[in-house]
């Protein structure tokens, strides 16, 4: 069967219009669409783990104050750990913040070198 499917695909592929252009072109946006989708996808998951982060440094923010506020030698050593975790959390956010910089810039520069090599400005 799948022989027949990659003979099919050969031949459907075989059989595409490169003469006209306006076909060409609605190809191309097609699989910008799909691109687009792809990275847009790849962001909203990075900033859904940096918010999930950040929402959890909120509550060690909050537990650190509260804490403090206590006084007790108990508290003020566990306020130690929970600091230790912000750090590290800290670390986190510029992680994933240097890796959404690194994959906006590489969609932006694939993208901007799609459209010159397709013609387009964008």
């Amino acid at each position: 069967m799948n022989t027949t499917l990659n003979s099919f695909s050969a031949a459907e592929s075989s059989m595409e219009d490169t003469s006209n252009p306006s076909i060409t072109t609605n190809q191309n946006a097609n699989k910008e669409d799909e691109v687009d989708a792809e990275v847009w996808a790849t962001f909203n998951d990075s900033f859904r783990q940096v918010q999930s982060v950040l929402d959890r440094n909120r509550v060690l923010i909050q537990q650190v104050n509260e804490n403090h506020q206590s006084r007790t030698p108990e508290n003020m050593v566990k306020n130690v750990s929970l600091i230790q975790e912000l750090n590290g959390n800290i670390s986190k956010v510029v992680g994933l913040y240097s890796d959404l910089n690194s994959n906006f810039s590489t969609a932006y520069h694939q993208r901007n070198h799609n459209g010159k090599n397709n013609g387009n400005t964008a």
